[in-house]
């Protein structure tokens, strides 16, 4: 074997990041932040709908990471996701990985009914399938869909970059409480309170049937304080803003919502606008430039920096954990 040959067999691969179409300015983020450009590739769709991907450069033996976020076109993306993972996989990639900021699905995550489907085990086969070796995906609805998965999974945190927001943001967050806007969030809520040394409430939801709120109750004391409602996703709002509205007649002085996926789908602009909230504060795991032109009280977190520094240790063989406590710079 000459010395070219050899040079080939041992050198690291190189990182290759390909965008998806649905969220392209978080990936272009990335990109940079890695000092890398990202990847050729030309999606479209044929004359009867079908989607077509083209990779339009070498992935042989390379370490390839395909952004592609759950949202907006959700089925047609995550087809357009399981193709390109395909795609490069038959391309001979070295490794495949698939970053999902908001995974698609997430909220089927068991039988709430007889005869209900598990429509996230059902992604994950998918994903599996398709030929991923690896997934990373943000502030996941339920962290057990991870075990849906026979690859390793990431579940990033958003917390460093909300906890980071909190400090610089609200002058006086040191008398704030943070509120859990129902009993599905208290384990995060109480976890950001606990890091902020600051009270904690909760809101309880008292219903007169399935699917239909008849009253909140607020368990905790809010008045004269700061109420920061924290939820991992808000798609219609209608919970966020009715525990705003419980809050504020609690007595709290100012109500904020810190969010890490804002699907903002149906009423929920128009809810928002209409709400007393000071701001509501979203990541950017979910475009919101559009809903930002309708709505002023939308703030973004943006975490694309910790994406890519995840992208950066696991290429180089380094563990994600510091990323749990810590904003990368």
């Amino acid at each position: 074997m000459d010395a070219k040959s050899l040079l080939q067999l041992t050198k690291k691969p190189n990182i290759k990041i390909f965008s998806g179409s649905s969220h392209q300015d978080l990936s272009q983020k990335i990109a940079d932040r890695l000092g890398l450009e990202l990847g050729k590739v030309v999606t479209k769709k044929l004359s009867n709908q079908e989607t077509c991907v083209e990779i339009g450069e070498s992935v042989q033996g390379e370490d390839v990471y395909i952004v592609q976020s759950g949202c907006g076109e959700i089925n047609d993306n995550l087809m357009e996701l399981l193709i390109m993972i395909n795609a490069c996989k038959i391309a001979s990639a070295g490794r495949v990985t698939a970053v999902i900021p908001c995974f698609p699905y997430a909220r089927q995550d068991k039988r709430g009914e007889s005869r209900a489907p598990i429509s996230a085990k059902l992604v994950a086969d998918m994903l599996s399938t398709a030929g991923a070796d690896h997934i990373i995906t943000m502030d996941l609805h339920a962290s057990q869909i991870q075990g849906f998965f026979d690859i390793p999974v990431d579940n990033l945190c958003a917390e460093p970059a909300v906890l980071k927001w909190i400090k610089e943001q609200i002058s006086d967050w040191r008398s704030c409480t943070i509120v859990s806007p129902d009993a599905g969030e208290v384990k995060r809520a109480t976890s950001i309170a606990d890091r902020l040394n600051v009270d904690f409430a909760l809101i309880h939801k008292v219903r007169k049937k399935a699917g239909e709120v008849d009253g909140m109750v607020l368990v905790g004391d809010v008045k004269y304080r700061v109420a920061i409602l924290v939820d991992d996703m808000a798609d219609t709002c209608g919970t966020i803003c009715h525990a705003a509205d419980k809050v504020l007649s609690a007595g709290a002085t100012r109500v904020y919502a810190i969010l890490t996926h804002g699907i903002f789908s149906g009423p929920a602009v128009t809810r928002i606008n209409s709400a007393g909230f000071e701001a509501v504060v979203v990541t950017n795991t979910v475009p919101q430039e559009d809903k930002m032109k309708h709505c002023s009280k939308i703030q973004v977190i943006d975490i694309s920096m910790i994406l890519a520094e995840a992208i950066r240790r696991i290429h180089s063989g380094k563990s994600v954990s510091y990323l749990f406590s810590h904003v990368p710079l």
